[in-house]
């Protein structure tokens, strides 16, 4: 079953001026339920202008022509439009700038009281979503946003979006500014949320690392178009697509093409650690094999 539906789908900032920009330019894309898409491109591809067109945030420029459908909900239609904000979660860059309440309770509260629902049920909204966050509900509900640190910060932010419950969860680069220890949690906490929370995933970033372990399909934005869509080894095989369109290889794939060079028989598609320390093993071993297998990248 499909959660997206995106036909024909064009977006023109500052139409018919001096500063015309097409940033979208008849994109079409399906996305099946449960999917974790991942979203890469230079600044200014259109990565950004798209995810927003799928909660209504952007609206469709020419609804004769395109259209946006999100678990068959019309982004063209004004009397489905605020079920769709609720259906789909967007996390933006920096979320925790948006933190704007005295307290992490009425932070996270916010999305729910917006949905007109009973107390009792924010109240157990609010605590479900820091707890699933990794936030102890006693330890932090009263505390003030601005005192937490900058993955506390995120964390908050993020469960404000998922105490809505959206069954579609867009993250744009959800791990921007984070130190190491605070992106390796925060990476663990979006896959976890792909189990509990949000079946459907769409996570943007310049990471191309990142996306090649989590994210089991990309598509790859060039000047408001869709260049390349496939499982992350279909994608970063493309060599010289992904050069052309001026994006970096996953690090696993550099250092495997590097060995290859040095006379070591590794098969190509490699785009994790894992998959290039599985591989070296097999050589080691003598088991090695022509392809990469499959299995989870994380």
């Amino acid at each position: 079953m499909s959660a997206i539906e995106l036909k024909d789908l064009t977006y023109i900032y500052s139409k018919k001026t001096p500063f015309e920009k097409r940033a979208l330019d008849d994109i079409n894309l399906s996305v099946e339920e449960g999917t974790f898409l991942g979203i890469i491109g230079e600044t200014g591809s259109g990565k950004s202008t798209l995810i927003q067109h799928l909660n209504g945030l952007i609206k469709v420029q020419n609804k004769k022509v395109s259209s946006v459908v999100v678990n068959g909900l019309s982004a063209t239609e004004k009397k489905t439009l605020k079920q769709l904000r609720f259906e789909v979660g967007i996390v933006f860059q920096y979320p925790e700038y948006q933190l704007f309440e005295d307290t992490v309770k009425k932070d996270v509260a916010y999305g729910p009281k917006n949905m007109k629902l009973p107390q009792e049920e924010i109240d157990a909204r609010v605590r479900r979503a820091l707890e699933v966050v990794g936030l102890n509900y006693d330890e932090f509900a009263e505390r003030s946003p601005f005192e937490l640190s900058g993955g506390e910060k995120r964390r908050v932010a993020i469960a404000g979006v998922i105490a809505m419950q959206p069954k579609i969860l867009v993250l744009d680069e959800p791990v921007a500014g984070l130190d190491p220890v605070g992106r390796s949690e925060i990476l663990a906490l979006i896959k976890q949320l792909q189990k509990d929370v949000s079946p459907t995933i769409i996570m943007v970033s310049h990471n191309m690392d990142d996306i090649a372990m989590l994210a089991d399909r990309i598509i790859a934005m060039y000047d408001g178009k869709i260049e390349l869509d496939g499982t992350p080894s279909e994608v970063f095989c493309n060599r010289e697509k992904i050069k052309e369109i001026g994006l970096d290889l996953p690090l696993a794939t550099r250092l495997r093409d590097k060995l290859v060079e040095k006379g070591i028989n590794l098969p190509d598609g490699i785009v994790t650690p894992a998959q290039l320390e599985a591989s070296l093993a097999a050589i080691k071993n003598g088991t090695a094999k022509d392809e990469v297998g499959g299995g989870d990248n994380v």
